[in-house]
């Protein structure tokens, strides 16, 4: 990719200046700044600063991510020009006191109202783009569209997974919406035996694909590209699991909406796990909290027990748990 032009050419669109929503300043950011000037060289993939955990009054709009050697900034509200070379001027800053022999590569985002504009701001991004976490490795994509190929929230809930199958061996794992399978990788790393991965998206799972020949895993996962709710029999000939993995989209129009879908998976939980065996449940969804999923396993899959809540990493505290990512961990009978 061709270098990034120097930042005060690559400011925002006219139309983001126009826009109601138009508010941002410097005193609103002082907290995203701070954390910029505190921060340690990222190594793995992670969030640097979580304004929409509500942490930081002014700062909702706001996130920081480092995708090594990447940074990449994201707004739900428009930035003026002078606040993101302020924003430009204190990564520049701490690159230099953190690393500086590296140049400065980083990446803007604005989400507004459906929609994305994403621009390169300064220095080139690798291609690929690789990143580490806790050892795997992933391929994602920082140019294009509002999902990288990489949930950072979702950080913990993989690595219970990889500790969850390194515990126990030779285990066969159903990951539903696999989307780049990330969680495939890590249950084979600990030591699953098979992994089904199911996920309409023929190009995540062939990014997912990818993901493993990244890590030198030449076997023990298979790919489905199918509608998960029209291809029950074929998941179900294929089990029982000994653990499920469910992290569906919250609302997908079209394929999948929480509020009327998340029970049709739960009901088939019971069916499809071995006895003993677990179902990790994951919900990004602010207006549905922890009762969303409580109250309907118990109703549609009460056999099933609540054995914990996987913590959210660190970086993503908020300010009400129950609108941040939910990962609950059940279990089946023996």
């Amino acid at each position: 990719m061709a270098e990034g032009d120097n930042v005060s050419s690559q400011l925002t669109p006219s139309y983001w200046l126009t826009t109601p929503h138009f508010a941002a300043c410097f005193s609103s950011m002082q907290d995203l700044l701070n954390a910029i000037t505190t921060m340690d060289m990222p190594l793995d993939a992670q969030r640097i600063f979580h304004g929409r955990g509500g942490l930081h009054p002014g700062c909702e709009h706001l996130a920081l991510d480092a995708y090594p050697p990447v940074w990449v900034l994201t707004s739900f509200q428009p930035l003026a020009d002078d606040a993101l070379a302020t924003v430009h001027t204190a990564l520049t800053e701490r690159l230099k006191q953190l690393a500086p022999e590296q140049a400065l590569n980083w990446v803007f985002q604005l989400r507004l109202e459906g929609r994305s504009d994403t621009r390169l701001m300064a220095g080139n991004i690798p291609t690929p783009l690789v990143v580490t976490e806790g050892g795997a490795r992933f391929g994602v994509h920082v140019l294009k569209g509002q999902n990288h190929g990489l949930f950072l929230d979702i950080a913990q809930g993989r690595r219970w997974v990889r500790e969850h199958t390194a515990a126990n061996p030779g285990r066969k794992v159903l990951n539903l919406f696999a989307y780049t399978c990330a969680f495939s990788v890590v249950a084979l790393q600990g030591g699953a035996r098979q992994v089904t991965n199911v996920d309409m998206s023929q190009g995540a799972l062939a990014i997912g694909q990818q993901n493993h020949q990244l890590n030198g895993i030449p076997s023990g996962a298979s790919f489905l590209t199918h509608d998960i709710f029209t291809t029950w029999g074929k998941i179900t000939r294929s089990g029982p699991y000994d653990l499920i993995i469910l992290d569906p989209p919250s609302y997908q129009k079209g394929s999948f909406v929480a509020t009327k879908d998340y029970a049709r998976l739960m009901r088939r939980l019971p069916h499809l796990l071995d006895a003993g065996g677990h179902a990790l449940l994951c919900l990004n969804a602010p207006e549905l909290g922890m009762a969303f999923l409580q109250d309907q396993m118990q109703e549609l899959a009460p056999s099933l027990t609540l054995v914990e809540r996987v913590p959210n990493p660190s970086a993503f505290a908020d300010s009400s748990p129950d609108r941040a990512l939910k990962v609950l961990v059940y279990r089946a009978p023996e």
